[in-house]
């Protein structure tokens, strides 16, 4: 009996099963990086501000991430005790605010990014990147693709 190809929901549920494997080491990895009493939810807020932009509502920022509003609240307060995010009024109805990147954030991201370096050359060492570069464009596309799935 010759081998059958997976079924579609088979290769869905691998590729899933993967990506939450390698979710799970790369947070640990990182977070491992990260100064004492950071996490990798806080980092990722920083990193949001940078790649998409600040000055979003907390509500904004909690719906982007799909956790709680008061997860994200105790995220932003955090980030904002430690002078790496500025809490503004927002202009546009002054009832809520708007969280802004400080120059402290962006130092503080970068810093973040620097110290996970050397991990990233190990695997690079391992695992040759070039191989990663074929299937980032397929996992960009497939983020964008489940965003719009989530905005509906």
């Amino acid at each position: 009996m010759a081998d059958q190809a997976p079924t579609p929901e088979a290769t869905l549920f691998g590729f899933f099963n993967e990506v939450g494997i390698l979710a799970q080491l790369s947070r640990a990895l990182f977070e491992a990086r990260l100064p004492d009493g950071f996490n990798l939810p806080q980092f990722t807020v920083l990193n949001h501000l940078v790649r998409v932009k600040d000055g979003q509502t907390p509500l904004a920022l909690a719906r982007a991430f799909q956790v709680p509003k008061t997860s994200m609240t105790h995220s932003l307060a955090v980030l904002e005790r430690h002078g790496l995010i500025e809490m503004r009024p927002n202009a546009r109805d002054g009832r809520s605010k708007c969280v802004f990147l400080t120059e402290a954030g962006r130092a503080f991201r970068l810093e973040a990014i620097g110290r996970l370096m050397p991990d990233m050359a190990a695997v690079a060492a391992e695992f040759p990147v070039e191989r990663l570069a074929e299937v980032l464009p397929v996992l960009t596309d497939l983020r964008k693709a489940m965003d719009a799935m989530r905005d509906a």
